[in-house]
């Protein structure tokens, strides 16, 4: 058995490999935030549709 602990499980011979280490770089986004956005975003369209459609 390997004695890296950092490497994480492998699985399909390789191919395929979890890590347990959480990935810091990438954009964090609140629920909340996402909820908002999507009702202006239905808000707009809906607006949009009363005035053009």
């Amino acid at each position: 058995m390997a004695k890296d602990r950092n490497r994480g499980f492998s699985s399909a011979a390789g191919l395929i490999q979890y890590y347990d280490m959480e990935e810091t770089k990438s954009l964090k986004v609140p629920p909340e935030v996402v909820l908002i956005m999507g009702l202006a975003a239905a808000f707009l369209v809906e607006i949009l549709t009363w005035r053009f459609g």
